[in-house]
């Protein structure tokens, strides 16, 4: 078994951080999300009730049931189809997709050398 070099650990090591970078920059937003969106429920609460703006109709439930589920969408997200779809899952699917590449690649080059094979006798070159 061949012992990785220093420059792939680098390169492992990097990516494994890079990826954990990204996954805690995604629930911190989320978090953010929640708290604006607490705000905000409160927000169009007093609005509607305490300031009466609109106080005929209970308009801040679709207010809040709208934005509450548009943080349902970030939170599926942020937690169910990253787990799924994530960056394995993406490197997976380039993997696949370069190998599916390679093997066109060398199909069409084999075609090409049966279709034009190259002459190697130098006497019939002109």
């Amino acid at each position: 078994m061949k012992k990785p070099t220093l420059h792939e650990l680098d390169t492992d090591q990097h990516e494994l951080i890079e990826n954990a970078q990204a996954r805690i920059r995604q629930k911190k937003w989320l978090y953010y999300h929640f708290i604006v969106f607490l705000l905000g429920s409160i927000f169009m609460i007093v609005l509607n009730k305490v300031l009466e703006y609109g106080v005929q109709y209970n308009w801040f439930i679709w207010g809040i049931a709208a934005w509450g589920f548009i943080f349902l969408l970030h939170f599926i997200n942020v937690f169910v189809t990253n787990k799924f779809m994530g960056k394995d899952w993406e490197r997976q699917q380039r993997e696949k997709l370069v190998a599916k590449q390679k093997n066109k690649i060398a199909k069409l080059q084999q075609e090409a050398e049966k279709e034009f094979p190259l002459d190697t006798n130098p006497e019939n070159t002109l």
